[in-house]
């Protein structure tokens, strides 16, 4: 019997077989998990391909083969444009999920949290330990008299257009970006149901929220807030002046004082309530909402004095008369002297 000849056709079939196996086994490699340790990679606005892999570093170090991360790239073009952003790598990602994640800028939101914060540099230097834009960038934009005109502000008053909360932003986002998104809450924040308690204050909104500023510095206790806000508010439409100590603190750029002084009371600022009827040029601080919604929400009473307990409880002793308040400080002034507090 003659053996059988090795016909054209079969060496085809050969070479598509090995070839099938040659792809399968390179595309088997895409699969599975390329990730060694989970975490975060920053390609900052402008990076490049080669700054993406030197964040990545070497086998091991994020993923396991950098060598199929490079071939994966190249397939897919990566290798040729990158998108800025915060990246998140996690265990399970195979080498073409992690290309397409660069590729598309398909980043991880971060929760951006800001509060108790008292002047617009000190929110730049906030935000700029959680997004991309430094704090002088930011300082720069945020003290600048267009960025105020732009978004319907003053310099005084820029500060009441950021609420403190958390946010979701990504991390490239751009400082025109983050003031862009803190107006549309500033704006969202005020609702018809906010809008009308504002009426019965007299006030405007930045107003509003430059008397919660010192509602917020006077006392950190939520449910003593209206309290506090109903004698600012009392004060106001007698026309006498606030006599907020907070305000001082604030015209001396001094907030470590613990004790305000008649000495302290003689600072020629507008931001001091003693010498200057009626609300300062701006907020002293970016108050809480609780403190907002305290001076929409204030009590109807008819003090017009309130001093700090003697108990430092952080409670304060509320007084119609000036004669009973002046007790209520005597009282408090002699606690200060038995502690020391000069």
């Amino acid at each position: 019997m003659k053996a059988k000849s090795f016909r054209p056709i079969h060496f085809i079939l050969l070479i598509l077989l090995l070839l099938g196996l040659v792809t399968g086994g390179f595309l088997l490699s895409l699969q599975g998990n390329s990730v060694v340790n989970e975490g975060y990679v920053l390609v900052p606005t402008g990076g490049s391909y080669p700054m993406l892999l030197d964040s990545l570093g070497n086998d091991g170090d994020h993923l396991k083969n950098m060598g199929k991360f490079r071939n994966t790239a190249k397939i897919y073009g990566l290798n040729k444009a990158v998108r800025p952003g915060r990246y998140k790598l996690s265990e399970g990602m195979s080498y073409t999920d992690v290309v397409k994640m660069f590729q598309r800028g398909l980043q991880t939101p971060i929760r951006v949290t800001f509060n108790n914060i008292r002047t617009l540099p000190q929110l730049a230097g906030r935000i700029a330990r959680q997004l991309e834009p430094d704090s002088a960038t930011l300082a720069a934009v945020l003290l600048a008299d267009t960025t105020a005109a732009r978004y319907g502000f003053t310099p005084e008053t820029m500060i009441a257009m950021f609420l403190p909360n958390t946010y979701e932003f990504y991390w490239n986002s751009s400082p025109s970006s983050f003031l862009d998104r803190m107006k549309k809450e500033y704006d969202r924040f005020w609702t018809e149901t906010r809008e009308e308690k504002l009426k019965t204050t007299g006030l405007s909104r930045t107003e509003a929220i430059t008397l919660a500023s010192i509602v917020y510095e006077e006392t950190k206790m939520s449910d003593e807030m209206p309290k506090v806000a109903g004698v600012y508010i009392n004060r106001l439409q007698r026309g006498m002046p606030l006599q907020a100590d907070p305000t001082v603190k604030f015209a001396l750029g001094d907030f470590t004082l613990r004790r305000i002084l008649n000495r302290h009371l003689t600072v020629d600022s507008p931001y001091n309530t003693y010498r200057y009827a009626g609300l300062p040029p701006g907020p002293i601080c970016m108050p809480s909402v609780k403190a907002i919604d305290a001076v929409l929400d204030y009590d109807q009473h008819n003090y017009l004095y309130f001093c700090a307990r003697p108990d430092f409880s952080g409670y304060h002793n509320f007084a119609t008369t000036l004669t009973e308040h002046n007790r209520n400080a005597q009282a408090y002034a002699r606690a200060l002297n038995q502690r020391g507090i000069r």
